[in-house]
């Protein structure tokens, strides 16, 4: 297949490119230019929120599929919806669990715990302000997506990633966070009822959203590897490695730490899962996790 990826120039974005390499198809990646492609990887070269740009740097190409890892508001939603109407048969766009931020559930949330018809787009609002961007990361994808599911005129899926975690590569600094902590001893905030969340392998969303291009299903479909984990879980493997004391500190207000949770938005995968994906356990995989980001050798 002739796919395109836009985005995709670091952490599992890179492992999705190389995955579909390896399997074969021609891959395109579409960036602004401050990321190389990789080795033997076609380039173009436009900003995605300007739709003259990324019309002319298009021309007139077409691909199988279109993968966009960095679709964050319904404006970009909009943009790619008119530019690629007749370049593509499939889109797959990459969201997120936090489209979900406003659940609270004593149950695995499944897709349709949202209805994307209800959701209100607003393209109005300042999303090219990265502070309110930041601020409403939620907000903008679950717009994005409202976008494609109500007015795509090609077949559209959104995978809703749930928290990554491995990789040397992890950018976040989330289990960073914990690390310099319980080396110090230092107190780690949670709330008083801190719920477990949904994770999956950074090698394994790579993988997922390879098999999510060549499938053919269409409309949302949450992606976490089986098994909810706790922030004491985490902090747990991380204690096996750095040595130190792990130290939880309950707050009923005020900052938390970035894998404890107030609310419980565990996702549900029965969906992928009945669509033919095997995900793995948690447990298979966590202790391989901690040591890549952590940086040290089990």
């Amino acid at each position: 297949m002739d796919i395109l990826v836009i985005g995709g120039s670091r952490y599992f974005g890179k492992r999705l490119i190389t995955l579909l390499r390896e399997s074969g198809h021609r891959v395109t990646v579409l960036n602004r230019g401050s990321s190389a492609a990789p080795e033997g990887i076609e380039r173009l070269v436009a900003d995605r929120d300007d739709e003259n740009a990324l019309t002319s740097a298009l021309a007139d190409r077409s691909f199988d599929v279109v993968v966009d890892q960095v679709c964050y508001t319904p404006r970009q939603a909009e943009i790619a919806r008119r530019v690629f109407a007749t370049r593509t048969r499939r889109y797959v766009m990459t969201s997120t669990v936090e489209v979900y931020e406003y659940e609270d559930s004593a149950v695995p949330v499944a897709e349709s715990a949202l209805d994307l018809a209800a959701v209100t787009v607003d393209t109005g609002l300042p999303w090219e302000d990265p502070e309110f961007l930041d601020a409403h990361y939620g907000e903008g994808k679950r717009q994005a997506e409202a976008v494609f599911a109500t007015r795509s005129p090609f077949a559209w899926t959104s995978v809703r990633v749930a928290h990554v975690l491995g990789g040397a590569d992890d950018f976040t600094g989330r289990l960073d966070h914990y690390a310099r902590r319980i080396r110090a001893g230092e107190p780690i905030s949670v709330p008083v009822v801190n719920h477990p969340a949904t994770y999956v392998y950074v090698e394994e969303i790579a993988a997922f959203l390879a098999w999510a291009v060549g499938a053919d299903f269409t409309g949302p479909v949450n992606a976490h590897s089986h098994g909810p984990l706790a922030t004491a879980d985490l902090c747990a493997e991380i204690e096996k490695l750095v040595g130190g004391r792990t130290v939880f500190r309950e707050v009923e207000v005020g900052e938390v730490s970035p894998f404890s949770f107030t609310r419980s938005y565990g996702m549900d995968n029965s969906r992928a899962t009945a669509l033919g994906y095997s995900f793995t356990n948690s447990g298979e995989w966590l202790a391989r996790a901690v040591s890549e980001t952590v940086g040290v050798e089990r």
